[in-house]
């Protein structure tokens, strides 16, 4: 062999074959070329669920192909038929609400009629209230005024008007406050006057001084009394 002989590469085709990269020596490209893959599908999937949502009826943009290739391939008479269906559902629905709103109107103003009208019979009931409570108030008065102007012993006629007079506050719901000696005192229904010298224990009412009232349970008027300083009692 002479020195201008090309040089015979031994390595044969399957040898070069077998040298060429195996993908298992490169796992960074599989790993990128099944991200690829998995990404397609995705896309794919998002694609074919659109195209059904737009299958399915109207999208954002207007009817879908679907339903206008039905109306297309509909009988136009049974389309105009079902049209005027649609028309008078709408109507009557129109009508219905029409009609709820007006009873909704009449409703409040009766309502409000209604709250006229009570308020109106509450200040008449309190006026009635007040003639009747006057009226017999009155009726006392006149009574005193007839006492005055007897001669003689009067103590007779005045017990007799007072006892009108409770039976009057009786007949309002109106109760006397007269707390007896030693009870101890309610802020609610006591008004303390002074402390005396008493036989009492101490801060425990002595006398009362003007008796209070309640009405109905509530306190119109407290009752005026003179507690005890218990001086007595440390001596």
């Amino acid at each position: 062999m002479s020195e201008n002989d090309p040089v015979q590469d031994d390595t044969t085709t399957d040898e070069r074959g077998s040298e060429k990269p195996d993908m298992d020596d490169h796992p960074d490209e599989a790993a990128q070329r099944s991200t690829t893959d998995e990404s397609t599908d995705e896309t794919e999937s998002e694609t074919e669920t659109e195209s059904g949502s737009d299958e399915a009826g109207e999208t954002e943009d207007g009817p879908s192909e679907e339903l206008i290739e039905r109306v297309e391939n509909s009988d136009p008479a049974e389309v105009a038929v079902e049209i005027e269906s649609l028309r008078e559902q709408i109507d009557e629905h129109e009508q219905t609400i029409e009609e709820l709103e007006s009873s909704l109107k009449r409703k409040q103003a009766d309502f409000k009629n209604y709250k006229k009208r009570m308020k109106k019979r509450r200040e008449q009931e309190r006026k009635r209230a007040t003639e009747d409570l006057v009226t017999r108030l009155v009726d006392v008065r006149d009574n005193l005024k007839r006492g005055l102007d007897q001669d003689g012993d009067i103590r007779e006629g005045i017990e007799s008007t007072l006892n009108q007079f409770d039976h009057v506050l009786e007949g309002e719901n109106v109760e006397e406050i007269t707390p007896e000696p030693g009870e101890e005192v309610d802020p609610q229904r006591h008004e303390v006057l002074m402390r005396v010298d008493s036989e009492q224990p101490a801060d425990a009412i002595d006398d009362v001084h003007r008796p209070g009232y309640k009405m109905a349970g509530k306190i119109i008027r407290e009752a005026q009394v003179t507690v005890s300083d218990g001086k007595s009692d440390e001596e």
